[in-house]
């Protein structure tokens, strides 16, 4: 039981267990350290759950190796980012919330909450100050780092899942310096971390030529299926060349991963679905290409769980100038609606022109600047909006009957539009 006359707030800030996987990166201008702290260790070294308050502490280590002043661009790491204080404040204790804690049976004590209460109200003032100080000692001051000279701290940034892409961008000489971390994170699984390893290991990759590859391109199916292989689903409308990494990096400023069907991620669903609410992880349907659901998902999401876009890929045995080919199905959803054909009676409701979701992802990576090149490819064929197609739920749709075809790229590049055809 929670008590009413006892807080205790005792951070452990000189603890540092996660020193011991740190990942580093190094150059003639600087020494880059990360490691994102897990759940566990947060609630030990600042003292209360961050991830219960959606938070999530990145540890940043930067040496200034150059003759210059530099500056850590904090907006690069976490746009959304908190700062010390804000996130102290989001874990700051209440007496409203100790008392809620009891329920009902609260309303026994409240003789003894009342003459209690200036002292509890002391204690929460105390400990709450004392949050802040912790919080603020350990986050990454946000000055300039003189040359030759060490700074470390931790960024609050809001929680994710999954692979985590961490960007650190030094400014530097009138210059910006960035550099890339991917961090596999501790908690809720997502779909790529049970399925892109075994797929990886048993097939051998072939290296294709250009022309080799487009005719294996056009031969694709026009659509998923069922699981069966009886039905068809949605168009198989787009093919992206480039390692996991590096589509992971490219996407996840503004998709997220997919966890994987759970009965926490099915009832966090279903909570979505009730109150509109927003849920960034939200497990996807399978759809099956090659005998096989796809490898992993990623979605771009609104406003609520019914309005999203869905982006599958399935890894192919190919390879294209030595980076892996993956071949994907997108669309946009946007709402449910009844149907016999699922077993919870609802569906999303996909946007009858699924080229526009093709583009948007063409247009969105143009924006990023990591597309090497896209164009267009032949393999889907044409419906029109009057004799449309449908998906394994009926929805219709319609289509120029082209795939896009995107190769990513690791650094920021300038696009070329490819005449694949």
């Amino acid at each position: 039981m929670i008590s009413l006359f006892r807080l205790n707030y005792t951070p452990q800030p000189s603890e540092q267990p996660y020193l011991s996987r740190i990942q580093n990166q190094s150059d003639e201008h600087a020494e880059i350290s990360i490691a994102i702290l897990t759940s566990l260790e947060a609630k030990q070294i600042l003292g209360v759950p961050l991830a219960n308050r959606g938070l999530q502490a990145i540890w940043v280590r930067v040496k200034n190796k150059s003759e210059n002043g530099t500056r850590l661009l904090m907006t690069k790491i976490a746009r959304d980012y908190f700062t010390a204080r804000e996130a102290a404040g989001v874990c700051h204790f209440s007496i409203l919330k100790r008392l809620l804690a009891f329920g009902f049976a609260g309303w026994f004590l409240l003789p003894l909450v009342i003459l209690a209460l200036p002292f509890k109200l002391y204690a929460v003032r105390r400990a709450n100050e004392k949050m802040n100080a912790c919080f603020q000692q350990l986050s990454f001051p946000l000055k300039n780092i003189a040359p030759g000279t060490t700074s470390e701290g931790i960024v609050f940034a809001p929680r994710d899942f999954g692979t985590k892409v961490v960007d650190v961008a030094l400014v530097m000489n009138m210059d910006v310096k960035e550099y890339r971390f991917s961090v596999d994170l501790v908690g809720p699984k997502v779909d790529h971390q049970l399925t892109l390893a075994p797929t990886a290991a048993s097939e051998e990759k072939q290296d294709l030529d250009l022309a080799t590859l487009l005719h294996k391109l056009r031969g694709l199916p026009a659509t998923t299926t069922n699981a069966l292989g009886g039905r068809t689903g949605d168009p198989v409308n787009l093919a992206v060349i480039g390692q996991f990494a590096t589509l992971i990096g490219v996407f996840a400023p503004r998709w997220d991963q997919t966890e994987i069907i759970t009965l926490g991620s099915c009832w966090r669903t279903f909570k979505s679905f009730l109150t509109g609410a927003e849920y960034r992880y939200s497990p996807v349907s399978a759809l099956y290409l090659f005998s096989r659901p796809q490898d992993f998902a990623l979605q771009r999401v609104r406003d609520s769980i019914n309005e999203r876009i869905h982006l599958r890929l399935w890894s192919t045995s190919w390879l294209f100038q030595g980076q892996p080919v993956w071949v994907g199905q997108i669309s946009r959803d946007i709402g449910v609606r009844f149907t016999w054909k699922t077993w919870n009676l609802t569906t999303h409701r996909i946007d009858s022109d699924v080229d526009e979701a093709r583009d948007y992802v063409m247009e969105d990576l143009f924006e990023s600047g990591r597309l090497l090149g896209g164009g267009y490819l032949p393999g889907v064929g044409a419906c029109t909006r009057e004799n449309p197609r449908h998906n394994l739920t009926g929805d219709p749709y319609f289509t120029d009957g082209n795939r896009a075809v995107l190769m990513v790229s690791e650094e920021k590049t300038l696009p070329k539009i490819f005449q694949w055809a």
